[in-house]
């Protein structure tokens, strides 16, 4: 049997004449994977928290308060509110327990100047546990108001917590839970109630260590017998001094903040002669106005650390 032999020219043709093979397509690219959603996210973030204020930032706006009378403001010169806190190194973020505020001067700044970052305690006696009558009345009046006082505006007092203690045993909070403990014009009232040491060891008592304990009063002219004075309002300032070492503290600085050279001390009703309280009345008040508010100690304590 013979093969047959197709020409060259007729394989060429019948290739010219197949339709064209097309090229495997690519595969599509794989779908990326959907980002994972975050769990528990509000649909709106919240704004950022706002910076904490320190005392430089808060202590001007506080003092040129509303909620402040105008006689207030008027004892500023005084008393020098700022420079006196700013000395004891109070921050609107600390714990403060004020021992004895009164009529809250100086509560009406303090709680302010903490709400909303720290916390402020108004230490306050417990009336029934004075020995004295008359100190029961004078306690329990000034406790009245003192509260009503908070309460007439919670705006700014809301925050304030009154903790009444015993004039026997002080204690002005759990150990070691306050940052700051500060008494205004306070400690010739305790040498009275005769329970000076005890409130020096119950401040000791409830600071942390590291603590500042800030003390202002009206200071006795050097070298005053104490017997003879205790009860014109003035006080030997290393009688203050010893009561607070004597409790552990350390004396870490002294201030001529509230010095008054001009105060003789030496008035027949002691320092209630002087403004604001002018005890005799019209008597030589051009006098005592001239003289202004007493001269007073300020002294700073430090708890030593552990």
């Amino acid at each position: 049997m013979k093969k047959l032999l197709l020409p060259m020219s007729l394989i060429v043709a019948l290739a010219a004449c197949s339709p064209p093979q097309e090229a495997p397509k690519p595969a599509a690219p794989a779908a990326a994977p959907e980002a994972a959603k975050p769990v528990d996210q509000p649909a709106v973030p919240p704004p950022p928290q706002a910076a904490a204020q320190t005392f430089d930032t808060r202590i001007d706006d506080v003092l040129k308060g509303a909620w402040r009378s105008d006689a207030n403001k008027a004892r500023d010169a005084y008393r020098h509110p700022k420079e006196t806190l700013a000395f004891f190194g109070l921050q609107p973020t600390q714990t403060v327990v004020e021992i004895t505020p009164g009529g809250g001067w100086y509560t009406e700044v303090l709680a302010p100047l903490v709400k909303g970052q720290g916390k402020l305690v108004a230490a306050v006696a417990d009336a029934t546990t004075a020995a004295k009558e008359g100190t029961q009345k004078y306690l329990a009046n000034g406790n009245t108001k003192f509260r009503e006082k908070l309460a007439a505006d919670a705006a700014n007092y809301g925050e304030v917590e009154v903790r009444e203690f015993s004039l026997t045993a002080p204690k002005f909070g759990e150990p070691a839970s306050a940052d700051v403990v500060l008494t205004f014009r306070n400690v010739h009232n305790f040498m009275q109630w005769n329970n000076d040491k005890a409130m020096f060891k119950a401040a000791f008592d409830v600071l942390k260590p590291g603590g500042v304990l800030g003390v202002t009063d009206h200071r006795a002219a050097a070298g005053a017998d104490l017997e003879k004075i205790k009860d014109s309002g003035y006080l030997p300032e290393d009688y203050v001094i010893k009561l607070a070492t004597d409790a552990g503290f350390t004396l870490s600085a002294k201030s001529g903040i509230n010095d008054n050279a001009k105060d003789t001390k030496d008035y027949a009703k002691g320092v209630w002669t002087l403004p604001p309280s002018y005890a005799e009345g019209d008597k030589d008040r051009e006098k005592y106005a001239a003289i202004g508010e007493s001269d007073r100690m300020t002294l700073k304590f430090v708890k030593p650390a552990q």
